[in-house]
């Protein structure tokens, strides 16, 4: 069924606003002070991540593709997987998804981020940094990151939809994004998307939050750039070898 351009920027916005949730919603569970799940670990963040990927896709996949990253459909125009005109429309739901679902979180953990008094943690669940100071690596760890999540992505999809099997194919998903937070997390968080990195971090930039120290826009083109550029290679290794 094709569904009208309202309905699928309907299911980009609250997928998006999901994948924060869930995401970043994680992470601050485990970083901010006083939390039921603080100091939980790096496993329930990538599994929180997971999970934010894998139920939009589940809900939305039908609908709208559930892109809900900005990199995956300028990748899949680029590569003539999809139409130029519904890109913009597009980026602009999956910001404002991203924008209402960091809100969510932090209303939800509003008291923790009072108590927290860890700028980095603060600002770790807002969006990525560079752990070691090293921004080649930065830029190179959100790159093959997100060409490894797209080509996986569109591999996997393109055969489930085929197969109307879209419960598969949120689950494969999902472990897709689950993986790389576990094996390529180390370095960046990592962002993967430029809307989950990007407006939270405007958003951290305004919220008045005690010790928060800097939202470090001066690298903050990394994690939007360089997803960017991994998934348009990642989805071009896909049409290139496997689309018909």
């Amino acid at each position: 069924m094709d569904y009208p351009l309202f309905t699928k920027l309907a299911a980009e916005f609250f997928g998006t606003a999901i994948l924060m949730i869930f995401g970043n919603g994680s992470v601050a569970n485990v970083e901010l002070k006083n939390t039921k799940g603080h100091h939980a670990g790096w496993l329930n963040i990538a599994m929180g991540y997971g999970f934010g990927v894998m139920f939009p896709v589940l809900m939305f996949g039908s609908v709208s593709g559930a892109h809900i990253n900005p990199a995956m459909t300028i990748a899949q125009a680029v590569n003539g997987l999809f139409p130029w005109s519904d890109v913009l429309p597009y980026i602009v739901a999956q910001l404002l998804g991203a924008l209402l679902g960091q809100l969510i979180v932090y209303i939800t953990y509003y008291p923790h981020y009072k108590e927290t008094e860890d700028a980095e943690a603060i600002l770790g669940t807002f969006c990525t940094t560079d752990a070691d100071n090293q921004k080649v690596n930065y830029f190179l760890n959100e790159m093959f990151g997100t060409l490894v999540l797209v080509f996986g992505a569109l591999c996997c999809l393109s055969l489930a939809w085929g197969k109307q099997d879209y419960a598969a194919a949120s689950i494969v998903v999902g472990f897709i994004v689950w993986g790389l937070v576990t094996s390529m997390g180390g370095p960046t968080g990592p962002g993967l998307n430029p809307a989950r990195d990007l407006m939270p971090r405007l958003l951290h930039a305004i919220l008045p939050i005690p010790h928060k120290g800097s939202s470090r826009w001066g690298e903050a083109w990394i994690p939007v750039v360089a997803p960017i550029v991994g998934a348009i290679i990642g989805a071009w290794l896909f049409v290139f070898f496997f689309a018909s």
